[in-house]
């Protein structure tokens, strides 16, 4: 563990964060002493080696395409860049991940609500890559990028289907109101129904992860991942009302193995600090602005060196760029002379509102 993991350790054994993540004081941490520091080296030490699978890193830019939620990756992460492949699935949440996603949640809480009218779009704007491998000539394995760029028009009611437009051309989903809503298809408007009390939510989304992810399932994911994977394409794909966005990360919270990662990049290039799980492998990681603790993207990281790349290398990332309201699909923001919110720091100022004056921007 060393300074460029994004902790350090004092001289009372503790981790040091607080460079990276203002408001986040060493008595906040989980750790008591060496022995607890020692348990997180260890658990970034592994020898075992993973199957290369060829596959195509696409989940979260075909969430992004589609509105189709499938599986990624998750399950335990130290609170540096290490991760381990052995945390039980039981894994507690680490308190300071815990405490992250409180914060985060007051912050999305005390947001303006999005001001929209059955008809209109939420207009998103993602930039982002997924990669795939292929087989090389000779032999070994090829791992390529793909530009996952796109504008996404979402209908507030269901009354019209998603379109979608990346380099690729436009694709309109069907209807929403011509199939059954979900948690993994939502409209704002069905949104608007979730509870509010995390353990509702995260009961409801439990309802569909141990129904399709459970032990008779035959999925390798298990119900915990897939919770922790379906909260995070919610997030990132629709905007929820406030109060469902703060339910969303309490009941985050609450997940085995959800763990606090000091540093990350998302596909803007944007550095943040992120709540994360490990499975298989790879860390998925949610992204925020330590200042504004909006939401900046997520990313999938593998934690060896295989034929995706070097161990830290992120196969997939997808950047929220800007989030908006439109009377029309394909129809941009700016052109309607309102102006897309952009997720910036900028933004963030009204966002903190509420927030203890250490997690307040620092001008």
């Amino acid at each position: 563990m060393n300074s460029s993991d994004g902790a350090r350790l004092d001289s009372n054994g503790r981790a040091d964060i607080t460079r990276s993540l203002p408001g986040l004081s060493n008595a906040d941490l989980p750790f008591h002493g060496h022995d607890r520091i020692k348990e997180h080296v260890l658990r970034e030490i592994s020898n075992d080696s993973q199957p290369v699978r060829v596959r195509s890193r696409h989940r979260m830019a075909l969430f992004l395409a589609a509105g189709a939620a499938t599986c990624a990756a998750a399950l335990a992460v130290t609170l540096t860049v290490g991760g381990s492949n052995h945390q039980p699935a039981t894994a507690r949440p680490e308190p300071a991940a815990v405490q992250l996603l409180d914060r985060v949640a007051l912050a999305a809480q005390t947001a303006p609500a999005p001001s929209v009218r059955d008809g209109q779009f939420l207009y998103t704007r993602t930039k982002g890559y997924s990669t795939a491998l292929s087989e090389a000539k000779g032999g070994g394995m090829t791992a390529a990028r793909t530009d996952e760029s796109a504008e996404r028009w979402v209908s507030v009611d269901g009354s019209a289907g998603t379109l979608t437009r990346n380099h690729e051309g436009e694709k309109t989903d069907p209807a929403p109101n011509k199939r059954k809503v979900t948690i993994n298809g939502p409209t704002y408007r069905f949104l608007e129904t979730l509870p509010t009390d995390p353990g509702q939510l995260l009961e409801v989304i439990y309802g569909d992860t141990r129904l399709n992810h459970g032990g008779d399932s035959g999925s390798t994911t298990g119900p915990d991942q897939e919770a922790f994977v379906a909260i995070g394409d919610l997030l990132r794909t629709v905007e929820a009302p406030p109060g469902v966005g703060a339910a969303l990360y309490r009941a985050a919270a609450r997940i085995p193995g959800v763990v606090l990662v000091p540093e990350a990049t998302d596909a803007a290039g944007r550095s943040g600090v992120a709540i994360a799980r490990v499975h298989n492998g790879e860390r998925t990681e949610w992204i925020f602005d330590k200042n504004s603790l909006r939401l900046l993207g997520e990313r999938t990281v593998t934690l060896k060196d295989s034929a995706w790349g070097k161990a830290g290398t992120a196969v997939t990332s997808v950047a929220i760029i800007s989030r908006n309201v439109t009377d029309n699909a394909g129809q941009a923001p700016d052109a309607e002379g309102t102006g897309a919110r952009s997720e910036t720091a900028e933004q963030g100022k009204s966002q903190t509102a509420g927030l203890r004056p250490e997690f307040a921007e620092r001008e």
